[in-house]
């Protein structure tokens, strides 16, 4: 057998992956009334009694670190024309925050303009992997009438309703 079979297997996941629409978040934290934040596609609904949700961060990232010594964060779910906030909140090291109007909500920064707000109290930090899974009390949870922004071979875009769907 040639090759390296976990690095085969990796890129077939990755390729697999790449085939799942998800939607693009912005989890944030506030520490010393400075904003923190890193753009997520692992990010869903968990519980709804009590409310709860999950969002997977990197092991090493510094928000994930920030995220354990505040015990809270915030989901910013994009809508549709927020490509620009994920691919600046998606940079290592960059201020995503310059020039972005946000607010403190929750111990965390609300993002304006976003789809949709859920502001999160840590009920649990899990190992994944590479990542850390970070389960999530929810605080507040609002939402905007706008489509949102999702993720989806590689490439930014949005869910439309199907023809057949009935409006609800």
């Amino acid at each position: 057998m040639t090759g390296d079979p976990a690095a085969a297997l990796q890129t077939a996941f990755r390729a697999a992956m790449a085939g799942v629409c998800t939607p693009v978040s912005v989890i944030t934290s506030v520490a010393g009334g400075r904003p923190h934040g890193t753009t997520v596609s692992a990010f869903t609904s968990l519980s709804m009694s009590p409310p709860m949700v999950l969002v997977s961060l990197d092991a090493g990232s510094d928000l994930l670190a920030l995220v354990r010594r505040t015990g809270t964060f915030g989901v910013n779910v994009l809508g549709t024309g927020q490509a620009d906030l994920a691919l600046r909140f998606a940079r290592k090291g960059a201020d995503g925050f310059a020039d972005v109007a946000w607010s403190e909500q929750d111990g965390a920064a609300r993002l304006a303009g976003a789809a949709a707000w859920v502001g999160c109290r840590v009920a649990g930090v899990h190992q994944g992997g590479d990542h850390l899974i970070v389960l999530g009390d929810v605080l507040t949870a609002e939402s905007r009438d706008v489509e949102p922004l999702t993720y989806h071979a590689r490439t930014f875009g949005t869910h439309l309703a199907h023809p057949s769907a009935a409006a609800s």
